[in-house]
Formats: structure tokens, sequence, C-alpha cells
């Protein structure tokens, strides 16, 4: 049977249904097994879980940013390699936006109340890459994972030592983040200017420093 080939239309339908579910409702992604499970709650203090909350809030904030902004990327690729490549990282970038809720629900926490704003901030971002160019998409795919890959590495130093849980999924979405980095290199991503990528820091600490607290 061919592989059918979908329009302008179709993929702008697709991309609605997506943010909503994504906003919503749960996508199921790939169906990975939430690292979490089977990982016994370690004993933490209430302002230990309160912290570990905290921060994977913000990392659930960073899923729906990823989603947002990967979705928008193969809407305006020109490439179809370069749009089965963002959405298959978005696809298991989803994995890390269920593994994210879970925890958040498990802590007794809750997810950022300005969620849609940052799916749309991010969107938007993600449009203005696709529309520079296929190897400027990859581009700021690459950058983005290794800019969130260092993210992660933080929030491993930051998370209580017995939330074993948190860790756990820390650990298994920095080596998925590692992973679409280097996909993005090998498909023939190019190096984003350096102003760029300090803009791309700078809206990563606002960002991450306003969910942490809304």
């Amino acid at each position: 049977m061919a592989e059918r080939t979908f329009s302008s239309l179709d993929r702008l339908i697709c991309a609605a249904d997506d943010t909503l579910a994504v906003l919503f409702g749960h996508r199921g992604g790939t169906n990975r097994p939430d690292p979490a499970v089977g990982i016994a709650e370690g004993d933490l203090t209430p302002a230990e879980r309160n912290l570990s909350s905290k921060l994977m809030r913000v990392n659930h904030v960073g899923e729906i940013c990823a989603q947002a902004l990967y979705q928008s990327q193969a809407l305006t690729s020109r490439s179809d390699s370069v749009r089965k490549t963002l959405s298959l990282a978005a696809l298991e970038e989803q994995d890390h936006l269920r593994w994210c809720e879970n925890r958040i629900n498990s802590l007794g926490g809750r997810k950022s109340l300005l969620n849609p704003a940052w799916y749309l901030g991010s969107f938007t971002i993600g449009l203005a890459a696709g529309f520079a160019g296929d190897r400027i998409n990859l581009g700021f795919l690459r950058e983005t994972e290794k800019q969130v890959e260092g993210h992660l590495h933080s929030h491993l130093d930051r998370l209580p030592k017995k939330d074993l849980a948190s860790r756990a999924v820390v650990s298994a979405m920095k080596e998925d983040e590692k992973q679409h980095g280097e996909t993005a290199y090998r498909a023939g991503a190019s190096e984003l200017p350096l102003p760029i990528k300090s803009l791309m820091r700078l809206a990563s600490r606002v960002m991450t420093g306003t969910a942490h607290w809304i």
C-alpha cells in the first residue's frame, strides 16, 4: 500500500489536534514504561517533596514547549525526511510529558498554570525556525536538545538524593535528549549563530525561573 501524502491542510489539522491533546489531554507517545514505576518512594521530608515537585513541574513545562516546537517545526519543514525526524522526536517527548505528569501527581504537586502561554510562545518560535529552512530547523532542534540536556543534568544535582523515582525519570529523559541532538546533527543540522544560542538560553532561564513557582 502506498504511503499517504499529507497536504498542508492535513498537517494543520493534525497540529491543532496535537495542541488540544497536549494541553488538555494525554498523549501516549511510544508507550515506553515510566522509569519511576517499581521504584519505592523515598522517605522525603515535606521540603524535599516540595522541591522535587517544583523541579518536575519545570521539566513538564519543558516538555510542553518541546511538543510545541517540534510540531510547529514539522508543520513548516520543506523536507519529508526532516519532518519525520521532528515528528519522531515529538513522539518520544510525549513519553517525557506523561512521565513528568505522573511524577508531579505522585509528589502531590501541580502543573504550571501558564502552560497555554508556554505552548503558544514555543509554537511561534518553532514556526520561525521552520521557515528559516531545514538545516536551520535541524540546527535549532540540536541546540534545543543540547541545552535541555544540560538543564536536566543540573536537576540531577538538585533533586534530593532519596528521590530515586524522580531521578530515574530525569536520567531517562536526559539520555533521550542526547540522542535527539545527535540525530539532528547526522541529518545535516547547521550550527546556529552565537547570538541565537544566547537568546535561547535567556528564554530558557525565564521559563524555568517562572515555572518553578507558577
